[in-house]
């Protein structure tokens, strides 16, 4: 028989962990942006994240995405947004931390930080292209207009102009806003159909022996258009099964706790890298990983799919839907052996 041909040769795996926190970032007077896009990042060609940052009474000031919608999770602190949709719809909400707020692409809106303590948040957004800091701001655009067309087009004399920014002011010093938000200035909020919140945290979760998750995909949340979003707690030891995701690729941010991460990328190709608070890692669609939980204390991470609709299969689940004998042809395993295999997913294992 002819002996076979050796195995072609293929491209190692990208290096899928990357220190966020650790990066240089923007800093203002009012708070401070880390991101992580291709240009940091090359693997996360779907999705791009950014760490900010707001001290009280910063403002995130009112801007768009050209490209991409914001998917947010408040980690610590206090915000409150404005947005505006393409009918008029507009919104203003207060965020705590476990809140969710999804912005579409192109819709207005400001972030502010209602004190009494710094607000931290992680933003992803559904184009790995993207940057936060090539955002279309208001400052900006106003800054590089004649006086004269803002005057027609803002009611004020072109004097008034002259000690606003004259570029992008990006993240600045405001007033904390009071505790009971102002009314907007058209007289009142529109009744908007899709919510832009939703209260991650105080969802129910999925339980396991060794941990659990809580999943908010757009069945939850319907404006989520794009995204589907989960919080994932370990406890220590536990093993989040081995998997892959057939419909999106897999964003990860480490808020605390340790893990162990490792990818299948098929033709013999995996890898492992270790994740503590800050770190993030991306997992293309379709590659097979698994999560370990490292050291003495629980891992809680946040997981962003770039489909708003959740798949997985398990390794488990998936022996569970063959018959015995194929099985045991497949891995020379007895009858014996193929009975004690799980007969469902089981999800993170203690």
């Amino acid at each position: 028989m002819p002996q076979s041909e050796p195995y072609k040769r293929h491209r190692p795996l990208q290096k899928f962990k990357y220190d966020i926190e650790a990066s240089e970032g923007r800093i203002t007077a009012g708070g401070s942006a880390k991101e992580a896009n291709v240009d940091e990042f090359p693997i996360s060609e779907s999705m791009a994240g950014v760490s900010m940052r707001l001290r009280p009474g910063g403002l995130r000031e009112l801007h768009w995405h050209a490209i991409a919608a914001e998917w947010a999770f408040v980690i610590r602190g206090n915000v409150r947004t404005t947005v505006i949709a393409p009918n008029g719809q507009a919104e203003q909400a207060d965020f705590g931390p476990g809140d969710v707020w999804y912005f579409p692409k192109g819709h207005g809106h400001a972030l502010q930080c209602l004190g009494p303590e710094e607000a931290h948040f992680v933003l992803v957004f559904d184009d790995g292209h993207f940057s936060e800091f090539g955002t279309f701001s208001i400052t900006d655009w106003l800054g590089h207009t004649s006086p004269q067309v803002l005057s027609r087009n803002l009611n004020l004399p072109a004097t008034a102009f002259s000690s606003i920014p004259k570029d992008e002011a990006y993240i600045v010093q405001g007033r904390v806003p009071p505790a009971t938000a102002e009314k907007i200035r058209n007289g009142g909020l529109s009744e908007n159909q899709f919510p832009h919140k939703f209260r991650l945290l105080e969802t129910h979760p999925s339980v396991f022996p060794g941990g659990e998750e809580r999943l908010v995909s757009s069945l939850e949340f319907p404006i989520q258009k794009t995204l589907t979003g989960v919080i994932q707690d370990l406890k220590p030891g536990a093993l989040r099964e081995l998997h892959w995701h057939p419909n999106a690729d897999e964003w990860q941010y480490y808020i605390s706790g340790q893990a162990r991460v490792t990818i299948f990328g098929a033709h013999g190709r995996v890898a492992t890298e270790e994740f503590k608070p800050g770190q993030i890692a991306f997992i293309k669609q379709g590659f097979g990983h698994f999560v370990e939980q490292v050291g003495n204390e629980p891992t809680r991470l946040l997981i962003l799919f770039n489909s708003p609709v959740y798949e997985e299969i398990s390794i488990s689940e998936w022996l569970a839907a063959n018959p015995p004998a194929l099985i045991a042809d497949n891995f020379g395993l007895s009858a014996e052996q193929v009975a004690l295999l799980p007969r469902a997913g089981k999800g993170i294992i203690a």
